[in-house]
């Protein structure tokens, strides 16, 4: 029972410390974390015009032109962003989630599908983790709002979508996120999450990736230690398809190789290291890659 109440004592301590940052995208947005188990998310729907490193995000209005596209952009409900992004954020299509220029501040991404499996079995499970993580009342959300309490400080928000028939809708009823993950039976779609004014459930939904859905970021998974992070190692090609390579900038030797999913599970080992790496039968995300010579141990990010 001791250590039952030292535990949720330092989950306590941590969330109180997450509530007290901010977080900055590119544009100057600020966003403020939450812990929720041991997650830390943003209470706001993504804002950003650009991605981390400055690359400008397009700004396509809504139309059936987004039916063809293959590359990132973004709009705003209605194509109206004085009425909408303050509140609801910007709309984007899942290559601008996805984009290896990185949409979400440093330091955070774009949940897996895993990643968010996580949260609905912390609260409880999917049937009624939408209560515990859209805002309460009928302010942003149509009456009734079942089941609401925004007890986990989530504060979903319902700013509709850029739907399959290439209109707006849903405003005041969905909120509606991307996942990274794309939809293993069609590579045309990507699993999404959204929440309901008229039950407190999560739905995990197939969607075509050229709709346009809110962005909720995460943040990175903290995977290893003793870090050397100013040797310089490039991963290539990035994103990877079936295989990739790692060379060095002084020729070291590579002895162990690990690769980690964004929750922080080893999915992949390898001891001694063969190039090229086989990465064909892991699904397509974004993976944390460890790198080991016998001196230093690098993490970097690979795209799949």
């Amino acid at each position: 029972m001791n250590h039952k109440i030292l535990f949720f004592a330092c989950l306590a301590i941590f969330a109180l410390k997450i509530q007290t940052q901010t977080v900055t995208d590119y544009d100057g947005n600020v966003y403020h974390p939450v812990a929720i188990g041991s997650q830390v998310w943003l209470k706001e729907n993504l804002k950003t015009t650009h991605y981390n490193n400055g690359v400008p995000i397009p700004n396509v209005p809504g139309s059936i032109a987004w039916s063809s596209m293959t590359t990132g952009a973004r709009c705003y409900y209605n194509n109206d962003s004085v009425a909408y992004d303050s509140v609801y954020g910007t709309l984007y299509n899942w290559y601008a989630a996805t984009d290896i220029n990185e949409i979400c501040p440093s330091g955070w991404h774009v949940p897996t599908d895993a990643e968010w499996t996580a949260v609905e079995t912390f609260l409880g499970g999917s049937y009624s983790a939408g209560g515990k993580m859209k805002e309460a009342g009928t302010v942003h959300l149509s009456s009734p709002n079942t089941g609401a309490t925004n007890s986990s400080e989530f504060t979903g928000l319902p700013g509709g979508m850029l739907g399959s028939s290439y209109t707006f809708g849903t405003l005041h009823q969905n909120g509606l996120w991307w996942t990274s993950t794309t939809f293993i039976s069609s590579s045309s779609f990507a699993w999404s999450r959204y929440f309901y004014y008229l039950n407190a459930g999560v739905d995990r939904n197939p969607t075509p990736k050229t709709i346009a859905l809110s962005i909720r970021c995460i943040k990175d998974v903290n995977v290893g230690s003793r870090d050397m992070n100013e040797q310089k190692i490039k991963l290539y090609p990035n994103p990877a398809n079936t295989v990739f390579f790692i060379s060095t900038d002084n020729g070291a030797i590579i002895t162990e190789l690990t690769i980690y999913n964004q929750i922080g599970q080893k999915v992949l080992h390898h001891k001694p290291v063969t190039q090229p790496i086989d990465v064909s039968m892991l699904r397509e995300g974004m993976y944390i890659i460890e790198v080991c010579s016998q001196d230093w141990k690098v993490k970097k990010k690979l795209i799949i």
